[in-house]
């Protein structure tokens, strides 16, 4: 459902990611980790056809986002690390909003936003301005922005970044629920998220992988997830003399 080939992004010499592989297949939650700085999110951008690779191919549902990005996105939601919303809108008039600008008819558009919000816990805010809700509540629209069209696929870019506990265990009971039914593409930086909601872990630094399996192989010799991150990404490690 979700194929990276290759994928490189050169900003003149500078190789924000290179020859970056890997597969997520349907049913699949992956969580996708790296330091800041990683390529995690221009990784992610081309995936989406939000930007294009220097080189290399990216897929969605089998459509090559380069070349047939409408309907890949068709099959695709997608939540960047700093969603843009309407803050004049209130959550009910933004989803009703984008069910529009997607071209669905109306016996169609009321079904998605009511299962949109019930799936991301908005009805007690849905009239409320987007201007005044938490940011818990703000990421959890965002979300369902990017469900209103039943996609195939998520491709999320650091959720739960900058919420409280409470609102992190919110968007955490979110992603479970949507795990049952959809391919997710899940990056972070906070390993905790990685045990919560993920099953697969794919691990990246300085713009190549690094790591790519199941949650339970990463850590064989039992020293904790925050120790074989700094393992796999040099944390901790000596710099050679110039």
């Amino acid at each position: 459902m979700i194929e990276a080939e290759r994928l490189s992004k050169f900003y003149g010499i500078f190789a924000a990611t290179r020859d970056v592989s890997f597969k997520v297949f349907k049913g699949e939650v992956v969580a996708f980790l790296g330091p800041n700085g990683a390529g995690k999110s221009t990784t992610m951008k081309m995936l989406t056809g939000y930007i294009s690779p220097s080189e290399g191919r990216a897929k969605i549902a089998g459509y090559d986002m380069a070349k047939d990005r409408m309907r890949g996105a068709r099959k695709l939601g997608y939540l960047p690390e700093k969603g843009p919303l309407y803050f004049d809108m209130t959550p009910y008039s933004l989803l009703d909003f984008v069910a529009e600008a997607r071209g669905m008819k109306k016996s169609q558009k009321q079904d998605r936003i009511q299962y949109a919000v019930e799936i991301c816990s908005l009805g007690s805010v849905i009239h409320k301005p987007i201007a005044k809700l938490s940011k818990g509540y703000k990421q959890r629209v965002g979300m369902a922005q990017s469900l209103i069209h039943e996609p195939e696929v998520l491709i999320l870019d650091e959720p739960t970044s900058g919420l409280d506990p409470n609102q992190i265990q919110g968007v955490r009971e979110t992603m479970r629920r949507l795990g049952q039914e959809k391919t997710i593409l899940l990056s972070t930086h906070i390993l905790q998220e990685v045990q919560a909601m993920a099953d697969r872990v794919i691990l990246i630094n300085e713009g190549r992988k690094v790591y790519d399996g199941p949650l339970d192989k990463i850590d064989p010799k039992n020293k904790g997830l925050d120790a074989v991150f700094g393992e796999l990404t040099g944390y901790g490690r000596e710099e050679e003399p110039v």
